[in-house]
């Protein structure tokens, strides 16, 4: 398997402008900023199987911050669950790829999510599963910053802590920014670190959620607290639209914008250094 993830996360990244490039519009900054994380946990971290999404005891990822569905979808089809070509056919007409993941439409998506707060309760559900079935698997969710307003989060929190489920590991996709404006102005988490070693759970802060080498050691450190009684939450401070300036630059307006396929391919050929 190609271990390079800085060129994977450039392939996923890619694959997330031109799928939502074809269609023209879509929530393309809070994709933009998870491709360092599921290049590593696509490629590295996780015991998976394309050729048997289903298999048991296999690792499971639950994007609970539904917005990033297209990302999931790029880095499924980047690690062989389906063709590349069906990328193109994000939230059309009988797609299997809807804008949020769904478990019954798409190989390789472990659980139907989009409502926020609600997947994230799925996944601390699912790792108390795999721990009575005692299966081995160890279960990744990812919430976002503005996600993490929901009392929700933080009941699903309480819990896995209380259950000890050291199977489960999570991640912030904190960019700072939600749809209205910035995090902080809306209803600010901070200290977020803070709040969840408060709930109980192994807190892991990485400074730069899109630098592939600090993101692939937070999970490497994040799997060896497996076995030691508390869930653990890894925070990435990332950036919203990250890789491509102008969408960075429009700042909480990039959580669903529009984006031609000019623009996209422009982007790629940035991106991959070809301009």
């Amino acid at each position: 398997m190609n271990k390079d993830l800085k060129a994977i996360s450039r392939d996923i990244r890619c694959d997330i402008l031109r799928c939502i490039g074809h269609l023209g519009v879509g929530h393309i900054g809070g994709c933009l900023s998870v491709a360092e994380l599921l290049a590593v946990l696509y490629f590295e971290a996780m015991n998976i199987d394309p050729a048997q999404p289903k298999k048991a005891g296999r690792d499971r990822f639950i994007c609970s911050k539904g917005h990033a569905g297209p990302a999931v979808y790029a880095a499924l089809a980047n690690r062989g669950y389906f063709d590349k070509a069906e990328l193109l056919t994000l939230n059309q007409g009988g797609t299997n790829l809807p804008s949020h993941c769904d478990m019954n439409r798409t190989p390789g998506i472990d659980m139907t999510a989009g409502s926020l707060g609600q997947g994230f309760s799925c996944a601390v559900g699912i790792a108390l599963g795999s721990k009575l079935e005692g299966d081995g698997a160890t279960i990744y969710a990812l919430i976002g910053d503005g996600e993490s307003q929901e009392g929700q989060i933080w009941e699903a929190g309480m819990f896995a802590a209380a259950k000890k489920l050291d199977n489960l590991i999570a991640f912030t996709d904190y960019n700072k920014l939600q749809i209205d404006d910035e995090v902080a102005k809306v209803n600010d988490i901070a200290p977020l670190a803070e709040k969840w070693a408060a709930f109980g759970w192994n807190v892991i802060d990485v400074e730069d959620g899109n630098d592939v080498e600090q993101v692939s050691e937070a999970v490497r450190h994040a799997k060896l607290g497996i076995g030691g009684g508390r869930p653990t939450m890894v925070i990435l401070n990332t950036k919203k639209g990250c890789g491509v300036k102008w969408i960075e630059d429009l700042g909480a307006g990039n959580h669903n914008c529009k984006i031609t396929e000019e623009q996209a391919e422009e982007a790629i050929r940035v991106i991959r250094g070809e301009d």
